[in-house]
């Protein structure tokens, strides 16, 4: 009785984290991401509780649009207090999906992947950078960031096991497209694209596309607007 009573408390939250995500703007996705990484920040920091103020200047967003966004995944916080970090934390990083662990293989570890196979920050957010692959000889065989660097012909040998839930692409435009296509007929389920190409790969995998110097663009826009 107890062990079906909690599955079906288990199956509630689950369909109300599903709603919450359904319910959720690309730009409040993006917000909440902001959120999330403060208050780890805030964690480390020893605060335990904060309001929406408060946490929207950190981020630059007004508290009106940050009490809205976790209204909409179902938070809010307590008159005279605020919200507890350690709740906010793990509610947003359930809607989020980094409530759970997810394996994660970089293609091209040139300079920029090189930059993030150095970055620590991907595992404080559940994220477990395996292994990576590259056509560079000198770097196969190396390991970088504790990851280690395989030749990229054997990228499909060695995924097809046991293929993992995320991949990063930094590599050149003209193999991005290619790349893609062979990492979804592996299973991959969601690719980070930092090519300099927009990649459509149908509705079956989700893919954020990511352009450096187009953002640097925006930027300059920005600056010039002031």
């Amino acid at each position: 009785m107890e062990e079906s009573l909690s599955e079906e408390l288990s199956l509630g939250n689950d369909q109300a984290e599903d709603r919450s995500r359904a319910q959720l703007s690309r730009p409040a996705v993006g917000r909440l991401s902001l959120y999330f990484r403060e208050l780890h920040r805030l964690r480390e920091a020893g605060t335990e509780t904060i309001n929406s103020r408060t946490l929207g200047q950190l981020v630059n967003v007004s508290a009106a649009i940050l009490r809205r966004d976790l209204s909409t995944i179902g938070t809010s916080g307590r008159r005279g207090v605020g919200y507890d970090v350690e709740e906010l934390l793990e509610q947003i990083g359930k809607v989020l999906g980094s409530g759970q662990r997810w394996e994660v293989v970089l293609i091209g570890a040139g300079s920029l992947g090189d930059a993030l196979l150095r970055y620590r920050g991907f595992s404080r957010l559940g994220f477990t950078l395996t292994t990576a692959f590259d056509v560079n000889p000198a770097r196969i065989g190396t390991v970088v960031g504790g990851v280690p660097i395989h030749d990229a012909a054997e990228m499909q040998a060695r995924l097809s096991a046991q293929p993992p839930h995320l991949a990063i692409l930094a590599i050149p435009a003209a193999q991005a497209a290619e790349v893609a296509n062979q990492l979804v007929s592996l299973g991959v389920s969601g690719l980070l694209n930092f090519a300099p190409v927009t990649l459509k790969l149908g509705s079956k995998v989700a893919v954020v596309n990511v352009d450096l110097a187009s953002e640097l663009q925006r930027l300059a826009f920005a600056v010039q607007t002031q």
